[in-house]
Parts: C-alpha cells; structure tokens; sequence
C-alpha cells in the first residue's frame, strides 16, 4: 500500500450536487457552477504524485481510496485504477462513477460523486476557513 497525504481548503461556493465526479483543485476561485469541486487551493497536483504510485494506478486491479477530512467529519470514495491513467493534470484531480479517463483523473468507478457527500460534510466544506487533511492510499494486490 501507498499512501500521499495533502491540504486543501473549503470555499463558500461548495455546492455539490454533481452526480458523477468529485473534483479537488489547486485553483482558489470557485463560482457556483463548479458543482462537483469540493475543495480549493490543494497543495498537491495529480501532476505531483510520485512516479512508482503512477504506475500503479494504471492496473484495474489497484483500489484508490480518497478519505477527506474536515472539522470532525470524514468522507471517503473508493475506485480503481485504469490503464489511461497518467496523473499528469497541474490543477485538478478528479474522481469519476464513469471509466472516462482524462489527464485530470484520479480514478474511475468510484463509489461516490459530489451529490453522494454527506451534507453536513459539504455545509463544512461551505467554510472557506476549513482545511480539508486529504490522503490517497493505494492498495495493490
């Protein structure tokens, strides 16, 4: 197992209500048509995760689990890898329900999309004062 810890912060226009992605980004501007960011100026690009966890990510066989933790609450999403996967995108990082593959995935068949979220954890994400602790872990088997 891997594992890549990071930072990012809530923003007063956190909606999530997108049905099929979870974005995090690295960006500090979110309007309300953003429906499936629900977290800003991250500290780690997907561009960033390590090389040896870029390879792995690309068997379907690798589980990504994406745990985030605001205030006293805790989500996770869980997906699969793919072999598109490249983890070359500077900005955002986004989980997908679908196996669309881009340069800003993180990973496809995930368990969850924005519209999913608790919404006590989105009403703590509205608080662009609250840092968002986000760790990847990476199972192999």
């Amino acid at each position: 197992m891997r594992r890549v810890r990071f930072q990012a912060r809530g923003h007063e226009n956190v909606i999530a209500k997108h049905r099929t992605t979870v974005e995090i980004t690295t960006e500090a501007h979110l309007t309300r048509e953003g429906t499936c960011i629900i977290g800003v100026q991250s500290d780690r690009a997907l561009s960033e995760i390590p090389p040896e966890i870029k390879t792995l990510v690309r068997s379907e066989k690798t589980e990504i689990i994406l745990r985030l933790k605001a205030a006293n609450l805790t989500e996770i999403i869980t997906g699969k890898g793919h072999p598109g996967l490249r983890y070359s995108d500077k900005v955002s990082m986004v989980a997908r329900k679908s196996s669309f593959v881009c340069e800003r995935t993180l990973m496809v068949s995930a368990d969850k999309a924005a519209s999913d979220l608790n919404r006590s954890f989105v009403d703590t994400l509205k608080d662009s004062g609250v840092l968002i602790e986000c760790e990847l872990l990476f199972i192999t088997e």
